[in-house]
């Protein structure tokens, strides 16, 4: 904390009207069971936050019964949000444009009241600083076997202000990185739904086919690549499929493999250990179908103990229990534990056929799967799914297109982990005064 940093405290912040701590409703005020439904108001809990963002697509709605019984807890536009209960100490900012919603019992709302004094941006950050989350442990409780933090204690928290225009000036510099990130996000966003229109269009509507058997060009398409479509179906004993595609499996067609874990107990796999390692986990948190990097690594030793061994970067990796569906393309070699179904793509299918492949028949993969604990899809049940496999060229002029789309996804994941390196980076060192506001902006100008 800088020297002419103020310290005020929580409690005495909310009865001047400067800053509102509060949390969701409790009891006979809470939403009953019967009155979630599919669409509604937002009801965020603490695994609706992730990364400083609240998950409005995951998260569970309310009906109009429930938001008028609800006494407190409706967030705001500007809101920060902190998970008070279970996994303790999560944090996440109501954008400016966000969606109305409410707070459950386990996340906490800090407003700022009065923008002049407190900088609503400013905060979330703060929140992010060694001082708070040190004040977030050391007062976090047990209740009903899980950590839980108060609102009591939350409003013993002191925290550290320096006048409005420095408040500003850290947020923008910090907001800035944070905007880029969320920009390369959206980019991504709209290429995967490009990339996942396109495989629609031509390999499950058929919409280039459709079109040349009435005549016309298929729409966004140019005349070379319509060329190679065929004008007609035919029906073999499967039904009918485009003329001169073939039906196969996806045993058939890609090699299917799976994982292991090697022992924990031997160091001798773990410890030092630079091959990527990854688990379901890895999959979990993902913004883009990319996996860059691995919490965990082996060794070569450890390596051994895994019957698939490493795999290939462009392998495709399915979740395949505890959930079954997590998806995506590794950009790095990999081994894998025994949570996936990964998919080596060395023949005529590219990796990026697969991938939609999957994604399109995520029903009918997890209609196949069975277990008692938790579903799962076996290897042998997975293999035998069937799938189309077009014409040679056709499948060239997709895997064209679709890696030119991949590669930029890739190129703004990378953008954005720099970005959120120099952020963590700054973040500490702006909140401590260590470093100071115009040498930041100076850094941030050359990046962002």
């Amino acid at each position: 904390m800088a020297s002419n940093w103020r310290i005020y405290n929580v409690a005495e912040l909310e009865k001047a009207g400067l800053l509102r701590v509060e949390d969701g409703n409790h009891g006979e005020y809470r939403p009953r069971p019967d009155e979630f439904t599919e669409s509604g108001t937002a009801f965020i809990r603490a695994a609706d936050m992730d990364s400083g963002r609240i998950l409005f697509q995951s998260a569970s709605r309310i009906n109009e019964t429930a938001l008028a019984r609800i006494r407190k807890g409706i967030g705001r536009p500007g809101d920060v949000l902190l998970s008070s209960k279970g996994t303790v100490g999560k944090f996440a900012l109501a954008p400016l444009n966000c969606e109305p919603f409410v707070c459950s019992p386990q996340v906490t709302f800090w407003r700022s009241l009065d923008g002049d004094f407190l900088n609503y941006r400013f905060l979330y950050y703060y929140i992010q600083s060694s001082d708070f989350r040190r004040q977030v442990m050391a007062r976090s409780s047990e209740s009903d076997m899980a950590p839980y933090i108060s609102l009591t204690n939350q409003r013993q928290f002191q925290i550290a202000l320096p006048e409005i225009d420095e408040q500003k000036a850290i947020a923008h510099i910090l907001g800035t990185l944070d905007d880029k990130i969320e920009l390369n996000r959206e980019m991504n966003r709209t290429l995967e739904a490009m990339a996942r229109a396109i495989f629609k269009s031509w390999f499950v509507d058929f919409d280039p086919i459709r079109a040349k058997m009435e005549g016309r060009l298929p729409a966004g398409m140019d005349a070379a690549t319509a060329e190679l479509f065929p004008s007609e179906f035919e029906e073999p004993e499967l039904g009918m499929i485009p003329k001169g595609w073939k039906i196969s499996t996806i045993g058939e067609s890609v090699k299917v493999v799976g994982g292991g874990t090697p022992s924990t107990k031997n160091p001798n796999y773990w410890d030092g250990g630079t091959i990527h390692w990854t688990t379901p986990k890895d999959l979990a948190s993902l913004q883009s179908p990319v996996l860059l990097d691995t919490e965990r690594k082996i060794t070569e030793q450890g390596l051994k103990q895994i019957s698939s061994g490493l795999l290939p970067k462009g392998t495709v990796l399915l979740s395949s229990r505890a959930p079954i569906g997590y998806l995506a393309i590794s950009e790095v070699p990999v081994a894998i534990n025994q949570g996936y179904i990964a998919m080596v793509c060395d023949g005529q299918l590219s990796n990026y056929y697969i991938l939609h492949w999957v994604q399109q028949n995520m029903d009918i993969i997890k209609g196949r799967a069975n277990g008692t604990t938790f579903l799962e899809i076996s290897k042998s049940n997975f293999r035998p799914i069937e799938l189309i496999i077009p014409e040679s060229k056709i499948l060239q002029a997709f895997t064209l297109q679709l890696e030119a789309l991949h590669q930029q996804i890739v190129n703004n994941l990378n953008q954005s982990h720099t970005l959120a390196s120099i952020r963590d980076t700054l973040l500490p060192k702006l909140l401590s005064g260590e470093i100071r506001v115009k040498e930041a902006e100076k850094l941030v100008e050359t990046v962002a």
